[in-house]
């Protein structure tokens, strides 16, 4: 019989690992949790960075919790500027880098990820930004004034907030995208085509099929020969997921730390959870690391219970948000592959367009139509078969086919 379980040690105080903090106390764990991060902050959620919080000097970060809830609360000993450095799975102990020791029964490496850097940029005199963490976001808002000559490199959802963000604030800004559109990886060209629309219109510029190749004196050289003046480089190309506590255990890592429905790896006192861990997409098909903050919540919240014996597989479909201008756009699934279906009037601002694979629902994406997307979010991925006129039509209600099946 397989001792008791005592302690619990967290790798990573973000958001995973105080949601997966919180759900071990609320499932009645009783032993000692230790969470450790790198950074000196108490667990946050990242997505205020580059929404708000970038936009209103005034917005303060939001954490999870005061110092001393976790402490006097929820009993929880979170440890913030170390990071773990030495792992030993055999004898189940890991160790930063003052020398102190943490023995764990279990561990969860809720690690996340980092920027994806560009080396080539680095002799410019523009200001080099990233928006990953707290000291990111305040740098970056700090540096947005009017007239500020702002490129952003990447076209993806962090890009573009941050470009929302500038070009609210009057500055001039060039977004460079190496796709031949934006959001290629998770959008349909339907709702790329709407979203730069609506960038242009409020006088943000857009280069397209080329990339970065180095900094110049005062901006960047792109692929083509041009050069584009900035006094701002804010990098949005993606990010990696942090595995060094993984690969010090010896983990299976394929871009991420391979992990099954319940969260554990390879090592059975091991699990992962959050932006860092690869698990399986039903919606997709496929294996992949989910950066979204429901993941980051609800996926964590799941492996914390079967770190503790609660088995449940995680099996809720990828589901995220991003706020620009006067647009709410929300993601569910995989909309980027199936038979297409727009739901409303994509030129009044207010449509889903909805992927069917075999009838039923792949994926969607909502644009300030948030009650279609609370229906569709219990639609995806499940077997639903759904009848095509019946979802253009926004007088339908789908409420409906979820009574039925």
């Amino acid at each position: 019989m397989e001792a008791a379980i005592v302690n619990i040690v967290i790798a990573g105080a973000g958001q995973a690992g105080g949601r997966a903090s919180e759900a071990l106390r609320a499932a009645g764990f009783a032993g000692a949790i230790t969470m450790i991060g790198e950074e000196t902050h108490y667990p946050y959620e990242r997505p205020q960075l580059s929404k708000q919080f970038l936009s209103d000097r005034t917005s303060q970060v939001a954490y999870l919790r005061s110092a001393d809830a976790w402490r006097g609360v929820l009993d929880i000993d979170v440890i913030t500027g170390h990071a773990i450095v030495d792992c030993d799975a055999r004898k189940r102990i890991v160790a930063t880098r003052d020398g102190r020791h943490f023995p764990y029964d279990r561990l969860l490496i809720a690690t996340g990820t980092q920027p994806r850097r560009i080396r080539a940029i680095e002799g410019t005199s523009a200001r080099i930004q990233y928006l990953r963490s707290v000291e990111d976001a305040l740098a970056l808002r700090e540096s947005l004034h009017s007239q500020s000559r702002v490129v952003v490199l990447g076209g993806g959802v962090i890009g573009l907030e941050a470009a929302c963000a500038a070009a609210k604030q009057g500055c001039d800004v060039t977004v460079v995208e190496g796709e031949a559109r934006l959001l290629a990886r998770a959008f349909p060209k339907i709702i790329s085509d709407f979203v730069e629309a609506k960038h242009r219109a409020h006088g943000v510029k857009f280069v397209f099929g080329e990339t970065v190749v180095s900094g110049i004196d005062n901006g960047v050289r792109l692929s083509n020969g041009g050069e584009l003046a900035a006094d701002i480089l804010l990098v949005g190309i993606g990010v990696e997921p942090s595995t060094a506590v993984a690969e010090q255990l010896g983990l299976t890592i394929r871009g991420g730390i391979e992990v099954d429905a319940f969260g554990r790896t390879a090592d059975p006192a091991i699990y992962s959870a959050g932006d860092v861990a690869l698990q399986w997409s039903h919606c997709h098909q496929r294996a992949m690391r989910i950066e979204t903050w429901a993941n980051a919540q609800n996926q964590a919240a799941c492996v914390a219970g079967n770190m503790i014996g609660i088995a449940r597989e995680y099996v809720d479909p990828p589901w995220f948000w991003t706020d620009q201008y006067d647009l709410n756009i929300q993601v569910v699934g995989d909309p980027t592959r199936g038979d297409h279906v727009v739901r409303g009037d994509v030129g009044s601002g207010r449509f889903s367009l909805i992927a069917l694979r075999d009838g039923a629902v792949a994926g969607a994406v909502s644009i300030n139509a948030a009650k279609d997307m609370a229906m569709l979010r219990r639609l995806a991925g499940k077997p639903a078969k759904l009848d095509r006129s019946n979802l253009e039509s926004p007088s339908f209600d789908l409420r409906h086919v979820l009574k039925s099946n």
